[in-house]
């Protein structure tokens, strides 16, 4: 069966697409620079899925290696980018289920929410904005504690939609899920993190009136 054939237009909208033409093309000293542009990037990511640095400095480096072994076969039928961080997910999925540490099973998020009706219902109205308006620097230990809370399940459509910028429809293509399903796993997560909010801004409140 022959490969879906991929438009100019597809390619010319990647910013990584001459980058990674000219590495396919033999120039493959340049694949550090797609290195450095990423790096970061997919640390913070680990770090937020994975929960410590060590893990997350492994992650990045299989991440990489995987890349520069497959990067041949990368074909632009989606954004560079976004076959980035699908292969990121893959790791971390794999070295989740090796670890010793890793949950018998999975939790679910009913066992820490009560109906998401009532939630919405009680959460005040700074809650109700894009988490991403509430990334300051006050209260960024207290919001990845929260990410780090979630059970795993939900914890890489939150950050992969809200922290890493990535639409409903990526997120699903990273994640291997349908839009839908993204969509209901986000409103979940959302709900619980802004509920492992409101004690802090509950205090806020009463220390400034």
């Amino acid at each position: 069966m022959s490969k879906p054939r991929v438009s100019k237009q597809q390619r010319t909208n990647d910013r990584d697409a001459s980058l990674i033409e000219a590495i396919n093309a033999g120039e493959t000293d340049r694949f550090y620079e797609l290195v450095q542009r990423y790096q970061q990037a997919l640390f913070n990511f680990g770090l937020r899925i994975c929960g410590q640095a060590a893990d997350a400095e492994d992650m990045v480096q299989d991440t990489f290696l995987n890349v520069f072994k497959y990067l041949g076969t990368f074909r632009f039928e989606s954004q560079f980018k976004n076959w980035l961080y699908r292969i990121a997910m893959s790791v971390c999925i794999k070295r989740r289920r090796r670890s010793k540490f890793a949950p018998e099973r999975e939790l679910s998020l009913d066992e820490f929410l009560p109906g998401d009706e009532q939630i919405a219902a009680e959460t005040p109205a700074w809650a109700r904005e894009p988490l991403d308006r509430l990334l300051d620097e006050e209260l960024a230990r207290r919001i990845e504690d929260a990410i780090l809370a979630l059970p795993e399940s939900y914890r890489p459509v939150l950050v992969l939609r809200d922290l890493e910028g990535f639409s409903t429809e990526e997120t699903a293509q990273i994640l291997n899920l349908t839009s839908g399903n993204v969509k209901v796993r986000l409103h979940r997560a959302r709900l619980f993190v802004r509920e492992q909010l409101k004690e802090y801004f509950n205090h806020e409140h009463r220390r400034s009136a």
